[in-house]
């Protein structure tokens, strides 16, 4: 029992923590405390303990970093870290580096490639990443949409009748697959907006 006693202590820490920082707001003081909890902590203690927090990057960030410390192959664990930083806007070169270190850990995790493809902040090279998960991930129609947004954007910016024709082809296999009227509008009108662009 004293693992599971060590990962409740920790967990209530972190949220006491974390309260201290929603009511002082004061950063340096959250990680501070974050790197004293997480010191010698397991990694199962420390996911435990960052649960709560996925959509907090001050919070998950700190402790995830020590959870990748200890599992450096661990796939979920550098997504998480990765999806952390890109909250925080740490920027694309770190995440790009995390989500590429996951993909090779489990070359199956769609987060990772995900992130991997939000992380390209070259338009054209972005668009790629997109069409490769897709190609990956057949199924997979978040990655379909945003294909398709990135594929419309270059289309506009770069004047390209490729990308305008992908975008239209992938917005078209998006309508095929959706039954709800709020999204078939919003394909029904990106649609007619594409088809009357002339480059």
């Amino acid at each position: 029992m004293p693992h599971t006693s060590h990962t409740l202590d920790l967990s209530a820490a972190v949220a006491d923590a974390v309260a201290r920082y929603e009511a002082q707001a004061d950063v340096v003081a959250l990680h501070t405390r974050l790197a004293e909890l997480a010191d010698g902590a397991d990694a199962d203690a420390l996911i435990a303990a960052a649960a709560p927090y996925a959509q907090i990057p001050e919070v998950a960030g700190p402790l995830y970093e020590r959870v990748v410390q200890q599992r450096p192959h661990d796939a979920r664990a550098l997504v998480v870290l990765a999806n952390a930083y890109w909250l925080h806007g740490r920027g694309p070169d770190v995440v790009g580096e995390l989500a590429t270190r996951a993909i090779a850990a489990d070359p199956t995790n769609r987060g990772a490639w995900h992130l991997w493809a939000l992380a390209e902040s070259d338009p054209r090279q972005r668009t790629a990443r997109w069409h490769q998960v897709t190609k990956r991930f057949p199924q997979d129609f978040l990655a379909k949409a945003l294909l398709a947004d990135n594929a419309a954007s270059l289309a506009g910016a770069e004047h390209d009748d490729e990308a305008l024709v992908l975008a239209i082809a992938t917005y078209e296999e998006l309508l095929a697959n959706t039954d709800v009227p709020e999204q078939r509008g919003a394909l029904e009108n990106a649609l007619k907006t594409l088809r009357g662009w002339k480059l």
